[in-house]
């Protein structure tokens, strides 16, 4: 998972917890089995990868915007 997630830096991703829940904002990086991830409101969060289930880049129109509104 560690190698895969490096795809990620520098995206703006949606990363999905174990427990249902779900983080959005930029990756800036990934090492030693975390995540750190940069949100819209400038706020730092650090995330274990044992607790990941699935990280996708965050999905956009087809003008290139981000969708306002995601469904799984």
């Amino acid at each position: 998972m560690l190698e895969i997630a490096k795809r990620f830096i520098d995206k703006d991703s949606m990363v999905y917890l174990f427990d249902g829940n779900t983080v959005s904002g930029t990756v800036k990086d990934v090492q030693d089995g975390a995540i750190l991830i940069e949100r819209v409101n400038a706020s730092i969060e650090i995330i274990n990868l044992d607790y990941v289930v699935r990280i996708r880049e965050y999905p956009k129109t087809k003008s290139g915007k981000k969708k306002s509104v995601v469904i799984d």
